[in-house]
């Protein structure tokens, strides 16, 4: 920040020098002394009549003292008399954010970005999406057909579908209008890896014949046709760890997580989710080596015969064609699906070259449990730990069960220690007391998979149920 007493005795020298008044103004608005940053402003429009610079702070200060209306009406007078200034875009875009005005905030965002690249900010741009800015388009809208409704593109023709072409443009916003916003939108950070994942040593090693080891050995694997990526569905009962090791997977192979959720694919418009979900296939392609991790794929790659519309048909066989890795060029990517019902999605993402590998991923057998309890314990009060001990009293519960126990024993300890002022350890005899009160949530899936690994099993995919059951069909 610039010293306001420097400036000051500048000023004394040179006292019509715009610049240096400018700039005082602007150390007045950083040190928050508003009315002197106001009586500034208002020097600098006195030496240079209609200044951008100095309209557009003064817009800024009365925005903070509330009077963002007035604020707004002045910029919009700015950027029609000075429409290459960035700043007075900038600060617009903001004004009708908080305007809750997400669409023409983002038209201001986008008209500044082009003016200044330098003043792109991210978290502002995420802010407008979620208010509904998505893909501004800055060109005059159409008039032809103006006034009189069109047949929709697609549909219906006999249900007597039409929209209205103006309250068609209020709402044809690419939400994916370019990669980085993209990637914003899916991508996150890989937070662990295998050895944050306690057992499922089986899972991890399916997963490294994937992509680990092809890119570890590119030219053995060639040599027998083999490239990393390709798709592998995790199933099992919920908390077992099916989403956990997809995390654990980028984050080993030191590659890109795309986290994708149902919300983000399915889009009310006819053919839009179809676009979306190839956006999303292709910028893991570009990005690869990548992992796109697909949680409650079973939502979204439902067995085709259950729909009654033919939109959901149609994005299941656009899945069914970005997985196909002949035709894809799926190279380098990863794609997890995970389910608690494998059972209810269409047959053909089964067959090979799609979901290839189908995973049983089991309640953590004992050694895998007392993993777990040390993975829990690990930073924490714990005091008279046994891990072997408490691991044998966890039978059937998952890894999400095991998490309940130390959430409800930390806070027994804790209600002790708010007592008392102090630190209050949790001991193996209270985490073993908590095991009685919380009941193991596999349970009742393995329930219900039994049924289907008896009776709808004629394939033999869920022998691995009926094999960790003890059953013999």
């Amino acid at each position: 920040m610039a010293d306001i007493q420097s400036l000051k005795q500048a000023l004394a020298v040179s006292p019509d020098n715009l610049p240096l008044i400018l700039l005082l103004g602007q150390a007045y608005l950083d040190d928050f002394q508003f009315d002197e940053a106001r009586v500034t402003f208002d020097r600098a429009m006195g030496v240079e009549p209609g200044n951008p610079t100095a309209r557009t702070q003064i817009a800024q200060l009365l925005e903070l003292e509330g009077k963002s209306s007035e604020a707004i009406l002045r910029l919009e007078q700015l950027v029609q008399e000075h429409p290459s200034h960035a700043p007075a875009w900038f600060l617009k875009a903001k004004l009708l954010l908080g305007e809750s005005d997400g669409k023409g905030a983002r038209e201001c965002y986008n008209r500044a970005i082009e003016l200044e690249p330098s003043l792109a900010d991210e978290e502002l741009l995420k802010r407008i999406r979620e208010a509904g800015g998505r893909r501004a388009d800055s060109s005059p809208p159409s008039k032809e057909g103006q006034g009189r409704p069109a047949p929709m593109p697609q549909g219906d023709s006999q249900a007597g579908a039409f929209f209205d072409s103006e309250f068609e443009e209020e709402f044809d916003e690419d939400p994916f209008d370019d990669e980085s916003s993209l990637e914003l939108e899916f991508e996150q950070k890989p937070d662990t890896d295998f050895a944050g994942v306690g057992g499922m040593e089986s899972v991890k090693e399916d997963i490294r014949m994937k992509i680990l080891y092809p890119m570890e050995n590119r030219e053995l694997f060639e040599a027998y046709g083999k490239k990393a990526g390709g798709g592998v569905l995790l199933y099992g009962p919920p908390g077992c760890g099916k989403t956990l090791i997809s995390r654990a997977t980028a984050g080993e192979i030191k590659a890109k997580f795309f986290n994708v959720g149902l919300h983000q694919i399915l889009d009310m418009w006819i053919g839009k989710s179809e676009e979306k979900l190839h956006e999303i296939f292709e910028l893991a392609r570009r990005q690869a080596p990548a992992v796109l991790f697909f949680d409650e794929v079973d939502a979204l790659a439902a067995d085709r015969k259950d729909m009654r519309t033919s939109a959901g048909r149609t994005l299941i066989n656009q899945f069914l064609a970005e997985l196909d890795r002949e035709s894809a060029k799926n190279d380098g990517v990863l794609v997890l699906g995970a389910t608690n019902a494998p059972w209810h999605l269409d047959s053909a993402f089964l067959r090979p070259g799609r979901f290839d590998r189908l995973v049983f991923v089991p309640p953590p057998d004992e050694v895998a449990r007392a993993e777990i309890v040390k993975i829990m314990a690990d930073g924490k009060p714990v005091s008279g730990l046994d891990p072997a001990g408490l691991a044998r009293k966890l039978k059937d519960f998952s890894g999400a069960d095991i998490k309940a126990v130390f959430d409800q024993a930390i806070e027994g300890s804790l209600a002790q220690a708010m007592k008392s002022g102090k630190i209050v350890p949790i001991t193996q005899k209270q985490l073993v007391k908590t095991v009685k009160q919380v009941k193991p949530s596999t349970r009742k899936w393995f329930e219900s998979a039994k049924n289907y690994a008896l009776y709808a099993n004629q394939s033999g995919f869920y022998d691995e149920i009926l094999d960790y059951l003890g059953i013999q069909k």
